[in-house]
């Protein structure tokens, strides 16, 4: 049912409806015309017939015991005679049969109708019957002699058969008028349908383009308001859940501007007065084994806490310039696993007890060389910090299945032996300043690190995803799709 819906549009379900409603009602007024026309037209006959018979029975005298071809003769008087159309009169009286007709006795007079007519001799009976597909009346009259108020059967029993063709046949072209007027008359109800489903259809199209051009991001867009049914009253509550979303989103903006501002304006104004202090702590650094015990330390504290408000400022820095949309790509065709390689040493990460990298050499992609070296650094420093030894760093390319089957990956993966990621921390680990550990509340990073590896393999237009390795440790896997001939092996 879903699917046959799918396949076929709201108008053509609505003229659909209407033509089945239209349909249902002509055939349901048809049939009950139908059945009264033909009631009323076989009742018709049907009582002038017995009617007029039962007349020219009582009408006529019977003399007893009963002359076979005096009785034709008066049955042939009484065929004649019959009315709305001629009769067969056929006559039965013990063991002798008489017709008007050239059988003596008739194939359409039942049983049932010898019966009724016994039980009922001063007013007789009649029956409808069906005799090979033609319809027939059949009338019985029992013939009486009175004594006085007594009325006494004389045993025999006259049968008029009447064929009912011509009634049959104006009941059946009024069956045919029906049908052909039928036709003609659900071509014309197509047309109210099809302006009907344009009325309802109209409201809604406008609404369909309004949300099109609302989820294009241009939430000044309204619907002209025209009545007052339920289609308008819809059409004014998107106008107003528009002017309320408008508001609501502008009004975000605004703050998300002013945020970004911010971060920005502070990153900018703590550079200068940090970088002094950057010299000042490294002066103090290269005499601090000349100084007091407590004094050498209180100044390595101070060296390493502005070291990391450094780190933090420059990380609140990149992330503003990626919220701004400024952050762009300086691709150049580099070694991938020379790239890696270089990533690790410059950050002295070559203990093989601590790195263990599985580097296929010859990999050659169009990359950034600077975010793809913070990208590689960020999520080996995090292994690191959070995970335990040994890391794993593994490259490799991919050709991912059809339809993208021609457009090859650069899969690169880190994976550390610590306990993990718990598992409602997963969905988060991208989040700016998330802390899985929440009892943590200061970390040796800036809390933006992945943050802004997910927002460099974006710019590469690649993807990353952070998952449990099955023998334990977290595994993060960054997937870069370069265009053919971009990556060579």
């Amino acid at each position: 049912m879903t699917r046959w819906r799918a396949r076929i549009g709201l108008r053509t379900r609505l003229v659909l409806a209407f033509l089945l409603v239209a349909a249902v009602s002509a055939g349901t007024t048809a049939t009950l015309t139908y059945r009264k026309a033909r009631t009323a037209i076989l009742e018709q006959a049907q009582d002038t017939a017995v009617s007029s018979f039962r007349d020219r029975v009582s009408d006529m005298g019977v003399q007893l015991p009963v002359e076979p071809k005096s009785l034709q003769e008066r049955l042939r008087q009484l065929a004649r005679q019959g009315k709305p159309h001629p009769w067969v009169v056929f006559a039965e009286y013990g063991s002798v049969r008489v017709s008007s007709g050239t059988s003596p006795v008739s194939t359409v007079i039942t049983p049932e109708l010898r019966r009724a007519a016994l039980a009922s001799p001063r007013s007789g009976s009649f029956q409808r019957v069906e005799k090979h597909g033609a319809p027939w009346l059949t009338v019985a009259v029992p013939t009486v002699f009175r004594a006085g108020k007594t009325v006494r059967p004389t045993g025999l029993v006259l049968y008029a058969v009447m064929p009912l063709t011509d009634e049959e046949a104006n009941v059946r072209a009024m069956v045919t008028a029906a049908r052909d007027g039928a036709l003609p008359g659900l071509a014309v109800a197509l047309v109210p349908a099809l302006l009907a489903a344009r009325s309802v259809l109209r409201p809604v199209r406008d609404l369909r383009k309004a949300s099109q051009s609302m989820g294009r991001g241009r939430l000044d867009t309204r619907i002209q308001v025209k009545g007052s049914d339920e289609l308008s009253d819809l059409a004014r509550t998107f106008n107003e859940s528009a002017v309320a979303l408008e508001r609501s989103v502008g009004e975000l903006q605004h703050a998300e501007a002013r945020a970004r501002r911010f971060a920005s304006d502070v990153s900018h104004e703590l550079r200068t007065p940090l970088a002094g202090m950057l010299a000042v702590t490294e002066v103090l650094d290269e005499d601090a084994a000349r100084l007091a015990p407590d004094t050498a330390a209180a100044v390595r504290l101070i060296s390493a806490e502005t070291g990391k408000l450094a780190v933090l400022v420059e990380d609140l820095m990149e992330i503003s310039r990626f919220d701004a949309g400024a952050a762009e790509l300086n691709t150049d065709e580099v070694d991938v696993a020379q790239t890696i390689r270089k990533t690790l040493s410059s950050r002295h990460w070559t203990d093989p007890d601590e790195i263990v990298t599985d580097l296929p050499d010859g990999i050659r992609a169009r990359l950034d060389p600077r975010r793809f070296d913070v990208v590689v650094a960020n999520l080996v420093g995090n292994a690191l910090r959070h995970g335990a030894a040994p890391v794993v760093v593994r490259l490799r390319t991919e050709t991912p299945p059809e339809p993208d089957g021609e457009v090859p990956r650069l899969v690169a993966e880190v994976a550390d032996s610590g306990p993990g990621i718990r598992p409602d921390a997963l969905p988060h680990i991208f989040d700016r300043f998330y802390k899985a550990d929440s009892a943590r509340t200061r970390s040796e990073g800036s809390g933006l690190g992945l943050a802004i590896t997910l927002e460099n393999v974006r710019l590469h237009g690649g993807t990353i995803r952070a998952a449990n390795g099955p023998q334990g440790g977290a595994v993060f896997t960054v997937e870069i799709p370069v265009t053919s001939g971009e990556v060579t092996a």
